[in-house]
């Protein structure tokens, strides 16, 4: 144990089973790394010292380590909890506290933050690789070097990461990787054994592209314990997702309409350099793609596309593939079980087919949606037990094909990233220069939708400089939860309750009916 990479070990002397930006694994490197990590958190653990949750952060960005780590916490039983590697010290040290993570995990590249975040949520274990020399951290390699090379007990439990989604209140929110991303099992030789006999794990080599952070590539990594080798790019290129396809034949990954776009973007004569003839399957998830662009990747690499669309708190709730999409154009697919799509109005009178309502989903499990630290945020997600909602307007067709044509809260896709207007919003306002914000999303070629801010001054007369506004704001949250645009207004058309309709502002917005400010 792992029988896994022991196997693979014996049957390919001479493969790689791992591969990043700086070298190859070959699965004898792998077999002693995972036993060696995995062993190592067992005896932390047995000591205590990974508290009653046994969670354990990686807070780095897309390396082989990072695998290794997610997969020997795995393991040894341990609760991985994924950072976003985008996040700010103290938006990092939020997740390790409110995870009652014990152990963090870092790179080069988020090292400084990862040992700050630590430091405030009462974290004394930092484990760091490429950090030479740095105060606070203990070497990965020393680390490792100081684990058994025993194999783990079988008999290990699994349990399931914790990951965090942007709260609609300001602050994130954990939820276990729901059942249907999970494999589970009583033990870990029974874990092992579903991960096998998951739908990416009969194919060959697994590319990732996304972020670890992120549910899709983060399922796509723990292919490695089916016995999968994988590639991992360091972060997204265009030519580089293609060259890598080409080079090492992989012949499945998960990426996010953006992804596509973007290498439909490359020049012809770009494209016709590499052969992406390996692929056998392309999951997309994160956001409705758009027509023409599925339509061209089809044309391009084939009909090996499956749309999973879902939630991190939920996993796929509908899906599709290439040969359906092309007869449903458009449709994010069927409801997938234990989930059953139905399409509510305001009232929650159930509408037929093809009538444009409220997208809503029953879980037969009667789970739902469930934020183990938030009960308040889990009933409100769930109207009636196993009856929830993403959040997306819509309509069935006759055949139960779900076509997604609106949102109704305020939750911006972009680049196939969750982002809530209320954190930037939350900052923003305490601006002295702002009297009243609204965060709202709007189309964007690439990326789907973009966060936009628009902000009302304390005096009109003399508005704030909007990159001035800007740059205030990225000192105090990630980037990528900042507005890429902003605008100065004269009304945000609160209404008598003090309410913004997020809906009506951006149609107000899109049709260029909002009074604007010249800055």
């Amino acid at each position: 144990m792992p029988a896994f990479a022991k196997r693979r070990a014996a049957e390919d002397l001479t493969g790689f089973a791992l591969v990043d930006a700086t070298r190859e694994y070959t699965w004898g490197e792998v077999d002693e790394a995972l036993n060696r990590c995995a062993n190592l958190l067992l005896e932390a653990g047995a000591r205590g010292e990974l508290g009653d949750e046994h969670r354990v952060a990686v807070f780095a960005e897309n390396a082989a380590e990072t695998a290794l780590a997610h997969l020997g916490g795995l393991l040894a039983g341990a609760s991985t909890v994924p950072v976003n590697f985008h996040l700010t010290a103290p938006e990092a040290a939020y997740i390790l506290s409110d995870s009652q993570s014990r152990i963090l995990f870092v790179g080069p590249e988020t090292v400084e933050r990862g040992l700050a975040a630590a430091a405030e949520a009462g974290v004394d274990t930092v484990i760091g690789w490429a950090c030479d020399g740095i105060e606070g951290v203990t070497d990965w390699n020393e680390w490792l070097a100081g684990g058994s090379t025993d194999d783990p007990p079988d008999s290990v439990i699994p349990r399931p990461n914790l990951l965090y989604t942007s709260g609609t209140t300001g602050l994130p929110k954990g939820t276990e990787l729901p059942p249907t991303m999970f494999a589970g099992g009583v033990d870990m030789a029974e874990h092992l054994e579903r991960l096998a006999q998951g739908g990416f794990a009969g194919f060959g080599t697994h590319l990732v592209v996304g972020p670890m952070y992120h549910t899709g590539p983060l399922s796509g990594m723990r292919l490695l314990c089916a016995g999968v080798s994988s590639v991992i790019l360091h972060k997204f290129d265009a030519e580089a997702t293609l060259a890598a396809i080409d080079r090492y034949q992989t012949e499945t990954t998960v990426m996010v309409p953006t992804h596509f776009v973007r290498m439909l973007a490359l020049p012809d004569d770009v494209k016709a350099k590499y052969d992406v003839s390996s692929m056998k399957l392309i999951a997309h998830t994160g956001a409705k793609c758009p027509i023409d662009v599925k339509a061209a990747m089809i044309e391009w690499f084939g009909p090996v596309f499956n749309d999973a669309y879902g939630a991190t708190e939920v996993g796929t709730v509908c899906a599709i593939t290439s040969d359906e999409w092309l007869e449903h154009r458009g449709s994010v697919g069927r409801s997938v079980p234990p989930f059953h799509a139905v399409i509510f109005d305001e009232e929650f009178n159930e509408l037929p087919a093809g009538t444009e309502g409220r997208l809503f989903f029953r879980d037969d499990t009667g789970r739902g949606i469930i934020y183990p630290n938030d009960p308040e945020k889990t009933k409100a997600s769930n109207p009636e037990p196993g009856l929830f909602t993403l959040g997306e307007i819509g309509y069935m067709d006759d055949d139960g094909y779900v076509f997604i044509t609106d949102r109704f809260n305020d939750m911006v896709v972009s680049g196939g990233v969750n982002i809530y207007p209320a954190e930037a919003e939350l900052l923003l306002i305490d601006h002295p220069d702002i009297a009243d914000v609204g965060c709202i999303g709007v189309p964007h070629p690439e990326m789907g939708e973009m966060l936009v801010g628009l902000l009302m001054p304390e005096d009109l007369q003399a508005p704030p400089d909007v990159g001035d506004v800007s740059a205030w704001l990225r000192e105090r949250l990630s980037h990528y939860k900042c507005p890429r645009e902003y605008h100065l207004v004269t009304d945000l058309g609160r209404s008598t309750m003090g309410k913004i309709n997020k809906r009506k502002l951006r149609d107000a917005w899109l049709a260029g009916e909002l009074t604007p400010l010249a800055n």
